[in-house]
Formats: structure tokens, sequence, C-alpha cells
């Protein structure tokens, strides 16, 4: 009887040390994340008022140039437009790379105007109908409204570059005591175990970032058949 008591305890205390090391490693792996987007945010602030500010003087300077040259001779006036469109291109590659890597507009006004810029921008991008639907949620810290921005984000440039899909649906919600992220398209479909098998990037890198929240992410499709992706997240993921 007491050997039988002895094991339980063990068992017990086993048990416990694995869920601390499972929250430990959790609460070291959003760390490990929060840097990397801290990283972003940096870049892409320097990006958008160090190199992109740089341009925009130029492109400045070089219209005062093509201003100042005289008709003749023609080619150097050429020289000077092709100059201008090339910076004028390199400006605006600047800007999207800038905001690609981190929207200030996720850090300035939340969540949902982010998901509506991004909506806004891949459907501009690719040509695809893209349908936003957000219910009314609650506060959020900084680290969801990041998850779940990325999650989407991942989600809508699969659906442009990969699925060809015309038409994707996004909704967003609370469920109880979590979240629930649902995004559909009707594209040509994969094969969810290849997509999940992308590691550290891709839709198998959001479900492991979702995993470190106490999140999940579940792909329903076939070929042909289009492609949803479900995330749910709890709202208390410590």
């Amino acid at each position: 009887m007491n050997d039988a008591v002895e094991l339980r305890e063990l068992y017990q205390q086993l048990l416990e040390r694995l869920e601390r090391n499972e929250r430990e490693f959790r609460r070291l792996g959003r760390a490990v994340w929060k840097v990397q987007e801290d990283e972003r945010r940096r870049i892409a602030r320097e990006l958008h008022d160090g190199v992109g500010q740089n341009l925009t003087v130029l492109k400045h300077r070089l219209h005062e140039l093509d201003a100042a040259l005289p008709t003749q001779p023609a080619g150097l006036r050429d020289t000077v437009a092709a100059a201008l469109a090339l910076c004028g291109d390199t400006l605006e590659d600047t800007r999207e790379l800038s905001r690609l890597l981190r929207p200030p507009i996720l850090d300035d006004l939340g969540l949902e105007a982010a998901l509506r810029w991004l909506v806004r921008s891949q459907s501009q991008a690719s040509g695809a109908r893209v349908d936003l639907q957000i219910e009314a949620l609650p506060e959020l810290d900084g680290e969801l409204q990041t998850l779940l921005f990325r999650v989407t984000q991942e989600a809508l440039t699969n659906a442009a570059k990969h699925a060809a899909a015309s038409h994707v649906q996004v909704r967003l919600q609370r469920q109880g005591a979590a979240l629930s992220l649902d995004i559909e398209d009707d594209g040509r479909g994969c094969d969810p175990a290849l997509a999940l098998g992308s590691g550290g990037t891709g839709l198998g890198g959001m479900r492991e970032r979702l995993r470190l929240y106490g999140g999940r992410l579940h792909l329903r499709s076939a070929p042909g058949a289009g492609l949803r992706v479900s995330a749910q997240v709890p709202l208390d993921y410590t």
C-alpha cells in the first residue's frame, strides 16, 4: 500500500515538474519572439526615418537638378529622368519593406486598424477580394495583437502567392476565454500536412508561435477545394 502511495506521489511530482518546464519553455520562446519583433520594429523605423528620408531628399535634389538643366543635351536630361524614376521606385520599395517588417499602424492604432490596412493592401496587391469581419473584442495586450496580425498576414500571403485565390474571408471573434481567427480562401487548396511541415517559416512557423501562447492552428483543405486556416488562442496565455 505504501509503495502505491509513494508511486502516485512520485508520478505527481514528475507531472508538476514537466508542467513547470513546459511553462518555462513557452515563456522563453515568447521572450525570443518579442526580441525578434522589437528588432523588426527598430529596422522598420530606421528604413522609414533614415533611408526613406534620405531618398526623399535625394529625389528632391534630382528634381531641382532637372529643372536647372538646359534643354540640350537631351541625353543628360534623360539620364536625370532615369535617376529620378529609380529613386522614386526605390523609395516606394523601402516604404513597403518598412511596412511589411512592422507596420506602424499596429503599434499606433491597434490590431483592428492594422488588419483593415492589411486586407486592403493585400486586396490591392493581388486583385483578390478580401472581406474582414471583426466582432467586439476585449482589450488585448501587444503580444496577442502581434500574434494575430502575423497569423493573418501569413495566411493572406499564402492565399495570394500559392493558392491563387480570388476571394478570401477573414473573421476574428471572441469565443469564451479564447480568441478565434478564421481565414478561408477559394484557391487551389493544398495538403495540410505538407503546409504545416514548413518548420520555422510559413504556416508551420505560425503553428509553433501559437503553441507558445497555448494556442492551436488547424488547416482544412484538399487540392482544388480552397483552404481554411483556423487559429485559437487563450486570452490568458500565461
